[in-house]
């Protein structure tokens, strides 16, 4: 594990002839090109890249960007220093991220685009040469770990071992391509079967050991994740698999110094779960249940229509709760709370899921109240937004001294359904605490003082 350095209060700034230099905190510059490589080139991918060109080419604005669009307080309230994340810390300009994917599919970025059906055509034609220039690599995939898709693009090895060499050389042949000077992998591919670690997940060599033995508890997305670290690529993964979270690739990534985190975008429902319980936690408005179902027709829900996929995604929104309302230390108002997930594959709706929620909470003397919340919202809308914010943050993870080493990049859980976190430490799911981490962690990189809102100096 790499050393803490001490606090950021206390260091100096200073320039370095390739960084910038707080105390000992480092962070290098963002120079040359940034390869974002994707498995996964549906619904999410695609509006991803699109939505990046349309923001070059100047026809949208990048809307639900942490990393675009949002600023950081530093210093006091009276100082007015409010700048842009983007111009507060060294991340990865727009105009340099260049792309690449594997898919079991064989459309390029633009058919796929048009069949995932979330832009319209007058958009994508727009960016066409673009979109379509970009042709998925073959995929490593089993359909013993997403049941309901099959496709010819598909890899073909002697054993799980050989597969990760070959994306390891698709790897090496996209920097060399592109032009790139650096690189990112994030998983926007399916749900895969639950799973859970076994004696195979619990170093690398029993992981390696496993790859050339075929052993059915590597997936294929940990096939990915495997390849990217060794080559020390930084991974995050937006789905609810197990793929990074295993004692042997936290071991991969601190060793190569190659940032992971995980797992699942937070977009719909479960953005609105971390959003209101914080709320009735602070109010100490009492939960007796909560039943959530969606409905949505994308490549997603149909493959959530197995059980095994389902199971994962399901463990995944049930924990968010639990963590954030804490009921073992509020027995009175949260133990024994009701809590229902449920998820219909319904092909009309396409890519605008909804998700219904019926809410029992109770207040002053137990007396009960409902809460009702229908959300018509677009799956891949709110998640192309959450995939550039992680790649240009763990790009800028993997350029800083105080992070590349650590593995798993907890500061970055406000993106996340099911955070990542360092073995026995319980994840952080309220949005407004992780926010707080996010922003501090950032302040913290550039020397600049924590904000802990305490707020007494103004009262002296």
């Amino acid at each position: 594990m790499a050393t803490r350095h001490k606090s950021a209060k206390t260091q100096s700034k200073s320039a370095t002839s390739d960084g910038v230099r707080h105390g000992n905190l480092e962070i290098q510059p963002a120079k040359g090109k940034l390869g974002i490589m994707i498995p996964g080139m549906g619904a999410v991918a695609t509006t991803f890249v699109a939505g990046v060109e349309a923001v070059r080419k100047g026809i949208a604005k990048p809307i639900g960007s942490v990393t675009q669009m949002a600023t950081i307080r530093l210093g006091k309230r009276t100082d007015g220093r409010s700048p842009k994340i983007k111009e507060f810390v060294p991340l990865a300009g727009l105009d340099d991220l260049v792309f690449t994917g594997w898919d079991l599919f064989e459309d390029d970025m633009y058919a796929a685009a048009s069949k995932a059906g979330v832009l319209e055509k007058s958009l994508l034609d727009q960016i066409k040469p673009f979109m379509s220039s970009i042709q998925p690599r073959k995929a490593v995939f089993d359909r013993n770990y997403v049941k309901k898709l099959d496709g010819p693009n598909v890899k073909k090895g002697k054993n799980k071992m050989e597969l990760a060499e070959q994306l390891r050389d698709d790897i090496r042949e996209f920097k060399k391509s592109s032009g790139a000077t650096r690189l990112v992998t994030i998983w926007c591919g399916s749900t895969e079967v639950f799973l859970e670690p076994t004696d195979a997940h619990q170093s690398v060599k029993a992981f390696e050991k496993a790859l050339t033995q075929n052993n059915e508890v590597i997936a294929p997305s940990m096939i990915y994740a495997y390849a990217s670290l060794m080559e020390g690529v930084p991974f995050a993964n937006g789905a609810p698999n197990l793929t990074v979270d295993i004692p042997a690739l936290h071991e991969l990534s601190r060793k190569n110094n190659a940032p992971i985190c995980g797992k699942d975008f937070k977009t719909g429902q479960t953005l609105i779960k971390t959003i209101l319980a914080p709320g009735f936690k602070a109010r100490m408005l009492g939960l007796a249940g909560w039943f959530s179902t969606n409905i949505l027709g994308n490549r997603d829900g149909e493959v959530l229509e197995d059980p095994g996929s389902f199971k994962t995604k399901e463990e995944s929104k049930l924990s968010v709760l639990e963590h954030i309302l804490q009921p073992e230390l509020y027995p009175d108002l949260y133990k024994g709370f009701t809590h229902k997930v449920r998820i219909n594959y319904y092909p009309p709706r396409g890519d605008n899921k909804e998700g219904w929620d019926n809410i029992d909470i109770f207040g002053w003397l137990g007396y009960p109240m409902q809460i009702k919340v229908d959300f018509l919202c677009r799956d891949s809308i709110l998640a192309a937004p959450i995939v550039l914010d992680l790649v240009l943050f763990l790009d800028l993870a993997q350029r800083s001294t105080e992070l590349k080493g650590l593995g798993i990049q907890e500061w970055l859980s406000f993106f996340f359904k099911s955070p990542m976190t360092a073995p026995g430490l319980y994840p952080e799911h309220d949005l407004f605490i992780q926010l707080m981490k996010l922003k501090n962690t950032l302040r913290h990189l550039k020397g600049e003082e924590l904000i802990t809102h305490l707020g007494l100096e103004y009262y002296d």
